[in-house]
């Protein structure tokens, strides 16, 4: 491009220059550099055909926090949480994260000082800390058969069909067995009875959802543990447990601090879950946390000397943004217990009201009314004359993000509508999703109302 070129693509208004008559190529880098400020509305205008965040009610991962902890985040932008050496007071916030995290689940052996003490790590997200899960109860299944002299050949893992997809693409990956029990109409979790006839002396362990994706249910820990503490009496295998609680660890501590399901159900090895999710944090994190530190083989730790210092890792991503956690640390020190257990109630409480309202429409069965986690789940009754597809449909000219889908295998038959509530939306928005919800029932019920709708998914 000429100087005289490039000097009209800067000083031209706005929408006039550069990008009128010389579209940006969308595939291949450009030739040229191009003015920020153009470069700037060339992407902000794009991202303009995305759908809201805050009216995505399909996602469970944040999508708003405090103005102060968005400035934290972009001061924090710029630094490698790998590099511990060169940012030592970001480190030192994530191994508090990780210290507060194993407090909240009750793990064993912490201390008030040393923040050290806790077994754990901070991840991308759950997907990362499951993965480093499994690969604990792997390595400590074939280290026991190996001691015994038996083979550590084909090892399985015992979990639901309504795991989220990660469970199945660890097995896939580190080349274990994956015994997946089935769901049933009227029943979305996993049974004691189902999980003591599925492990056997090859099981590394079995996965306890809580919280999970589907309907936001929480799987029976204590009496699964029970289950297979009867198992183990009576001279069957001795199998461990982790609890997959991506969306339901940062709620069950302060929504229902009584029921045992973490490190206080002695099966229980391991614990994950996602600060991007209940922990009120933006994309990009999630923490992973052992009982104790036995539960973590040292193998799996590796020590590296890098970017000036000898540092322990068990992760696997290495380099990453040190935003995520000075946002979960300021979300923790910001809210404290008492700050979380507000946010939770009250979120709480709108799911409730969206539940009850739904309740009252014709033609729908509420399945999860949203006080296990607030999620809310709906499926149609009757013979309305149209679906759950149609209704999401209809939401989403409307603004709203509402996934509609067909439950796990098992119960395939029963397809739903879910509303995850969040931090960000509000009674009001609540009370204005289910006034549309009775405008879009009423459309689809008018003659010709559904037939209009299928021609749109044909399309």
């Amino acid at each position: 491009m000429s100087k005289s070129r490039r000097d009209r693509s800067v000083l031209a208004p706005a929408y006039t220059g550069r990008m009128a008559v010389e579209p940006f190529p969308a595939l291949r880098m450009p030739e040229d550099e191009t003015a920020p400020e153009a470069a700037y509305r060339f992407i902000h205008d794009e991202l303009m055909l995305d759908g809201s965040s805050r009216l995505n009610l399909a996602t469970f991962v944040t999508t708003w926090m405090e103005p102060l902890a968005d400035a934290l985040m972009a001061e924090a932008a710029d630094k490698n949480l790998i590099d511990k050496d060169e940012y030592p007071r970001t480190a030192e916030m994530e191994r508090r994260c990780v210290s507060m995290v194993a407090d909240l689940f009750h793990a064993e052996g912490l201390s008030t000082t040393d923040a050290a003490a806790a077994t754990g790590v901070s991840t991308i997200g759950s997907s990362e800390a499951v993965m480093l899960a499994g690969l604990a109860m792997k390595w400590r299944w074939r280290a026991r058969r190996r001691a015994a002299g038996e083979d550590d050949a084909r090892p399985n893992l015992v979990m639901g069909s309504n795991v989220q997809v990660v469970w199945e693409k660890f097995c896939r990956y580190f080349d274990v067995e994956p015994k997946f029990l089935p769901m049933a109409r009227g029943r979305y979790v996993v049974t004691p009875d189902q999980v003591r006839g599925a492990v056997d002396e090859r099981t590394i362990g079995v996965v306890a959802i809580f919280g999970t994706t589907y309907s936001g249910e929480l799987e029976p820990v204590a009496e699964i543990s029970g289950a297979l503490d009867a198992l183990a009496g009576a001279g069957g295998p001795d199998v461990p447990i982790h609890v997959d609680a991506a969306s339901g660890g940062f709620v069950a501590p302060f929504l229902h601090p009584a029921l045992p399901w973490d490190f206080r159900v002695p099966r229980v090895v391991s614990i994950n879950a996602s600060g991007h999710k209940y922990g009120l944090t933006y994309p990009g994190v999630g923490f992973v946390v052992w009982r104790a530190r036995e539960h973590l083989p040292s193998e799996l730790v590796f020590r590296v000397n890098y970017l000036g210092g000898e540092m322990p890792t068990f992760t696997l991503n290495f380099s990453r943004p040190g935003s995520q956690i000075v946002a979960q640390y300021y979300n923790f020190l910001r809210l404290g217990r008492a700050g979380y257990r507000a946010v939770m109630e009250t979120l709480r409480e709108t799911a409730l009201q969206v539940s009850a309202r739904l309740a009252a429409m014709d033609h729908f069965r509420v399945i999860s009314d949203g006080s296990a986690i607030p999620v809310v789940t709906f499926e149609l009754t009757g013979a309305p004359g149209y679906t759950v597809f149609d209704v999401s449909h209809e939401l989403r000219a409307r603004g709203w993000q509402v996934p509609a889908y067909t439950m796990p295998p098992g119960a395939e038959d029963v397809a739903v509508l879910r509303v995850v509530v969040r931090e960000g939306f509000s009674a009001d928005l609540g009370s204005m999703l289910c006034d549309d919800i009775e405008d879009v029932c009423a459309k689809l019920s008018a003659p010709g109302g559904a037939r209009a709708a299928a021609r749109h998914f044909a399309h």
